[in-house]
């Protein structure tokens, strides 16, 4: 009996030290993800930052960033694109204030001023969302995310905006500047594994 107890305790030892291996792999993912009901949305994380480097710089010096983020969702092969959303978005800095302003740009745009960095950029993340509605909750696939820095140009071209192409020029700049990508991060997931939490919508 006491065998049998050691046994039994040390297999449990094993499948929860398991446990603990893959929660942290699935934790330490760049692409952190949340189910918000029936809809996927990429989640902030401490490996996920936009608004650094150039882009941050330029933004400090006054000029208005514009962002381009594409989501994906692909088959088990990676191969075929299943379903897909993009957002695109301008940010501005106010340097007295030392808060952002964001704007997503659609038919009708939607502006938040008076965010702080980590809120402007899960704001920016939170907007980008794909449904899975009809789908396999049970199959495996893949979601790619990528976010990058546009040009006025380049953010027309994408669709309605809600601005035309001068006010985006005369917002942006004809200034070209350097192009600065994030990404693509990728992440195997079954919708089924996913935690999920009640949902509200998307606003794209």
């Amino acid at each position: 009996m006491k065998a049998r107890e050691t046994l039994v305790s040390r297999r449990s030892w094993l499948l929860a030290g398991l446990t603990v291996s893959l929660s942290r792999a699935f934790e330490d993912n760049p692409l952190q993800l949340r189910y918000d009901g029936d809809t996927v949305r990429v989640a902030a994380s401490s490996a996920l930052h936009f608004l650094t480097g150039k882009a941050l710089a330029r933004l400090q010096d006054g000029d208005a960033v514009a962002y381009l983020a594409n989501l994906e969702l692909l088959d088990a092969t990676r191969t075929v694109t299943m379903r897909q959303q993009k957002g695109r978005f301008v940010v501005s800095y106010a340097l007295w204030e030392e808060r952002f302003s964001v704007t997503q740009l659609a038919n009708k745009p939607v502006t938040v001023d008076g965010l702080s960095m980590q809120a402007t950029e899960s704001w920016c993340l939170d907007s980008v969302a794909i449904s899975t509605l009809g789908l396999d909750p049970a199959r495996y696939y893949w979601l790619r995310f990528d976010i990058r820095t546009a040009n006025a140009t380049e953010i027309a071209a994408e669709g309605p905006a809600g601005l035309s192409v001068k006010d985006l020029v005369k917002w942006l700049g004809r200034k070209p500047s350097e192009q600065t990508q994030w990404g693509p991060l990728e992440r195997r997931v079954r919708l089924a594994d996913l935690p999920r939490t009640p949902g509200r919508g998307s606003r794209g």
